[in-house]
């Protein structure tokens, strides 16, 4: 059971996933169109040229907007890559929310059925997340080092943290709130750049998949 200051906190008094999924604001028209333009021309300028090669200038050429404008819309390129990760983010966000077991509740969310074991969930979410990060690497690792702390000041991480101490919490973790961040440092796009050359994709799942079940099965 989770703890806080003023004593033992119960899986239902964490609150829901829901609220750490901001919905993208309203736009005009014309903005939303260049935003979209922006992120179509950035997502193929660092496919064809890998991320650390795109300039600022180059993602405002393509896309045919100022380069005043894409700096006073995203701030930088990390802030860019953090803006095209979005998307991603919320494909995953909505399966664990509303998907099929055991990413997600099963069913229509969980109503009036019995919810996955919590420890195939976390699995689930190990498998799901490598998935998405590699595929991205690049992109998720310029976005969660570009300042101190980045990657901890981000909607998308309070989201997964929530959701895995949740978990850890069903499970009968004694520090689901530690366990969760213990078990997301091992899926840092840093972390994961560093041993990738010297372990390989295949260890690297594995060994993330056997902290998840020990911090599920035995509380850590």
């Amino acid at each position: 059971m989770a703890h806080d200051r003023n004593g033992p906190q119960s899986a239902s008094a964490i609150p829901p996933l829901e609220l750490l999924r901001t919905p993208p604001p309203a736009e005009r028209a014309d903005a939303a169109r260049n935003r979209a333009a922006v992120l179509e021309a950035a997502a193929r300028l660092f496919a064809e040229h890998g991320v650390a090669a795109v300039s600022m200038d180059q993602v405002a050429a393509e896309a045919g907007v100022g380069k005043g404008t894409l700096f006073r819309r995203f701030g930088s390129k990390a802030g860019l890559g953090v803006a095209l990760l979005d998307a991603r983010e919320r494909v995953l966000q909505e399966a664990i929310l509303r998907g099929p077991a055991p990413l997600g509740p099963g069913g229509d969310g969980g109503g009036g059925m019995v919810e996955p074991d919590p420890a195939e969930r976390l699995a689930a979410f190990v498998t799901a997340y490598l998935d998405y990060l590699l595929a991205h690497l690049d992109l998720v690792r310029m976005s969660e080092t570009a300042a101190s702390g980045a990657r901890y000041q981000v909607g998308a991480y309070r989201f997964w943290h929530r959701h895995a101490t949740i978990l850890l919490t069903r499970a009968g973790a004694a520090d689901p709130e530690h366990d969760a961040h213990a078990l997301l440092a091992t899926l840092a796009a840093e972390h994961v750049s560093a041993l990738l050359p010297e372990l390989g994709e295949q260890r690297i799942r594995a060994g993330a998949h056997s902290l998840a079940t020990r911090l599920a099965h035995t509380g850590g």
